[in-house]
């Protein structure tokens, strides 16, 4: 099975509530609920089964624009976020300028 890739894209955002949005136009798909807008809810959307990959199915995810995602968000909150990413052993994580 190929393996699937997601593309958080720092030019389709400016700050933490439209990160969420995008979050969720990556992320999810063809979902009945919507989803929290909270660090909590990023976390559970990256285990899967938001209609884009299954539970703890590996995912390539790619940050790409990411120093004007670290301008826009702040280093503290950067740090929380790719932190939330990589504590999840199925997602190859990557990140682009």
């Amino acid at each position: 099975m190929e393996q699937k890739i997601a593309i958080i894209d720092g030019d389709n955002f400016s700050d933490l509530e439209t990160f969420y949005d995008e979050v969720d136009r990556v992320l999810t798909k063809d979902i009945n609920v919507k989803t929290g807008h909270n660090l909590d809810a990023f976390n559970d959307i990256l285990c899967g089964d938001f209609g884009v990959f299954s539970y703890n199915e590996t995912l390539k995810l790619i940050w790409t624009n990411f120093t004007k995602s670290r301008k826009n968000l702040g280093d503290e909150l950067i740090s929380v976020l790719t932190g939330i990413i990589r504590k999840h052993d199925h997602i190859e994580f990557q990140i682009i300028d």
